[in-house]
């Protein structure tokens, strides 16, 4: 007799490869719109229509403001989403080379001919913002939309503004690429890449540009590979980079102020072959988090810095949990990631799924009798639940996930059903989310019901007052 326990896995196999066989030959409008998820139980949309689109790169915003509307790439320019209605409005005709969504004012902020742009989500006006330096390039806009940052090659070849846009910002240019790479995020030969460059010792500058006057300050000269730029998304005068390059050789995670002061190293290792990298901002900017592996491949963390009080704390995850990319709830209490391909850091035995994660403390036994508690990192771990089974998705581009302002929600890219699309993944499954509206309506009958019962007993007290009030006679 076959089990539950075969019968499942198989059952989910198949309904995997039958999606993947409806779609294929299939235009976008052809694939499907959203399903339950047959191994998690959780409802997916498909976001998209245009085959080809994607979202961002998961420490970019692109979320307006009042949390509305979701900023996309696709083939023939930039688009917004509706979250609410999820209709589509193409905002941004042509290639661009997309920055980030402006915290303040909810402009889309993209680079194209060297030119900054910055276009008006709802009324569609563009206005030109800053010309790139020389050998310039723009990766980020601060917290309140006065300074852009960037980095300076000063090998690189000078912008041409007939130039097709090439790789987005915060990642190796197109002429590190190999033939074929464009397009992917790992490719064959990407680690001989990283290898190279960071051998090379290019002189590089970290600047930032004033919006207002066009002024542009060297905050930092070096021959270290600058890259991962962002900006603190609440405070305009911190800015985050990183040491590019292989993670085992270089000291990665950096901050400095906007005045060129308070260079700052996040992580220093502590063993040999400790890497760290990916770091993002948590929503409030009050703390950097970023993926540690002590050693590498071994024993995996999402570790958390404190930016005001330098207190860390370390988050453990099972090697089947580890993910490309993480992220965290606008709250900061859940967080989220991506998988793994069957090539990554944590393969094999890594998950391919999109996962939610909460977490939890080591309970704190030792009642602040150590004298140095406050040097010390606080641990925890993760539970995790599986949202999205990726296992016909191809990591070569990875899906980069965040959550929805609302927190109601996941988004990431993925090709799991042939061409690349954007979706999202509702963190609340779809029977849990009926239960708890049973509940809620049960709950409010039994309501009605004991405000019955309070307006009989009330009742009964005024007739019992009555027949109080009435003479011995009539009462007998």
């Amino acid at each position: 007799m076959v089990t539950r326990k075969l019968l499942s896995p198989i059952l989910i196999t198949l309904s995997v490869l039958a999606v993947a066989k409806l779609t294929q030959a299939q235009g976008a409008k052809d694939l499907p719109r959203e399903w339950i998820d047959p191994a998690t139980g959780h409802r997916v949309v498909r976001l998209s229509d245009e085959n080809g689109s994607q979202s961002l790169y998961f420490h970019q915003n692109a979320y307006t403001p009042d949390g509305e509307k979701l900023i996309i790439t696709t083939p023939t320019g930039l688009s917004t989403i509706n979250l609410k209605t999820r209709a589509i409005e193409k905002v941004v005709e042509g290639r661009v080379n997309v920055i980030i969504t402006g915290r303040k004012t909810g402009n889309v902020y993209y680079t194209k001919n060297c030119v900054v742009y910055a276009t008006d989500l709802n009324t569609k006006a563009t206005r030109e913002v800053a010309k790139l330096p020389e050998r310039g390039s723009v990766a980020t806009v601060n917290a309140d939309e006065t300074l852009l940052g960037g980095a300076i090659t000063e090998t690189a070849q000078p912008c041409v503004p007939t130039r097709a846009p090439g790789a987005r910002a915060n990642t190796p240019t197109s002429s590190d690429r190999p033939p074929g790479a464009e397009g992917r995020d790992a490719y064959p030969g990407k680690g001989e890449m990283m290898e190279r460059r960071l051998a090379s010792r290019t002189p590089m500058q970290l600047f930032t540009l004033n919006v207002k006057t066009g002024e542009v300050k060297t905050l930092l000269k070096s021959t270290d590979w600058l890259n991962h730029i962002q900006f603190s998304p609440t405070d305009p005068t911190l800015l985050m980079f990183c040491h590019e390059g292989p993670w085992h050789k270089v000291d990665r995670t950096w901050t400095i102020r906007t005045d060129g002061t308070a260079l700052t190293q996040i992580h220093r290792r502590t063993i040999n072959m400790e890497i760290e990298g990916h770091e993002f901002f948590s929503g409030d900017g009050k703390m950097i988090w970023y993926d540690l592996q002590t050693p590498r491949s071994q024993v995996f963390w999402l570790a958390g810095y404190n930016v005001s009080t330098g207190e860390r704390t370390w988050y453990h995850l099972e090697r089947s949990e580890w993910s490309v990319h993480y992220n965290v709830s606008p709250d900061g209490r859940l967080f989220a990631g991506d998988g793994g391909g069957p090539n990554s850091v944590a393969a094999p035995g890594n998950g391919q799924w999109i996962y939610l994660f909460r977490p939890e403390m080591v309970a704190d036994r030792t009642a602040g009798t150590l004298s140095n508690a406050k040097e010390l990192i606080q641990p925890g771990f993760f539970k995790a639940e599986k949202l999205v089974n990726l296992s016909r998705h191809d990591y070569g581009l990875e899906p980069n996930v965040s959550f929805t302002p609302d927190m109601k929600w996941i988004v990431f890219r993925s090709n799991m059903l042939g061409p690349t699309h954007v979706f999202a993944v509702e963190i609340a499954k779809t029977g849990v989310r009926s239960q708890k509206s049973e509940v809620r309506s049960q709950r409010s009958e039994v309501g009605g019901q004991r405000s019955e019962v309070r307006g009989q007993r009330s009742e009964v007290r005024s007739q019992r007052s009555e027949i109080r009030g009435q003479s011995p006679e009539v009462r007998d």
